[in-house]
């Protein structure tokens, strides 16, 4: 553990943004789940307002430092040629 105030105190900042930065990059991954699913669905209604779901959480945690901005766009791209082949 730190033995000094100010090394502690940047191991509780560092705890704190992890926990932060993990449940982003969860909710992105539930949301692309979701998304995911409804494409297997062939639902075509629910698929779209996942996918808007989906984009505005990527966009999110990038805008925070979590994604680099080119894997957000690898990502938006893959999944909106899933979406494309749906129609």
């Amino acid at each position: 553990m730190a033995e000094k105030g100010s090394t502690a105190k940047r191991h509780r900042q560092s705890l704190r943004r992890r926990m932060r930065n993990r449940m982003a990059v969860s909710e992105v991954r539930t949301s692309v789940k979701n998304f995911i699913g409804a494409v297997g669905a062939k639902n075509k209604e629910e698929a779209e307002k996942a996918f808007r779901l989906v984009v505005k959480k990527i966009d999110t945690a990038a805008g925070k430092g979590i994604f680099h901005r080119n894997t957000v766009a690898r990502k938006k791209s893959r999944l909106a040629k899933m979406l494309n082949r749906l129609t």
